[in-house]
């Protein structure tokens, strides 16, 4: 399993479409066995998605998330995790791992991904 997280200042992007990087960590029998940072592509309607569906993820914990961004993801069989506590990434994948990862699962107002205010 590949997890993709957005991240500003070493934690949790509250606002996905405006993240500093991705942390994304490649996950096998419960552990992350490799990790990496990369700067995402410019901004635009479904580019996201694109760009992390071709890096191999298939789960993304984010904060706050508009619905059009959620229905991109799913297009690409990419699970989607809203509203999740600003944390750093590593803790949040160890709370999907355990089954104790705490989300809203409420979307943004707006239906865009850079329409997020949370």
């Amino acid at each position: 399993m590949k997890i993709a997280i957005p991240v500003e200042n070493g934690y949790l992007s509250s606002h996905f479409g405006h993240c500093e990087s991705f942390y994304i960590a490649t996950v096998e029998n419960g552990q992350i066995v490799n990790s990496e940072t990369v700067l995402p592509p410019e901004h635009g309607e479904g580019i996201f998605p694109t760009f992390l569906a071709n890096n191999g993820v298939n789960v993304v914990i984010a904060g706050g998330m508009g619905p059009r961004a959620v229905n991109f993801f799913n297009q690409f069989n990419i699970d989607v995790y809203i509203g999740a506590e600003k944390k750093k990434p590593e803790e949040l994948i160890n709370d999907l791992i355990k089954g104790t990862l705490k989300t809203t699962g409420e979307s943004c107002p707006g239906g865009h991904m850079h329409n997020c205010h949370k």
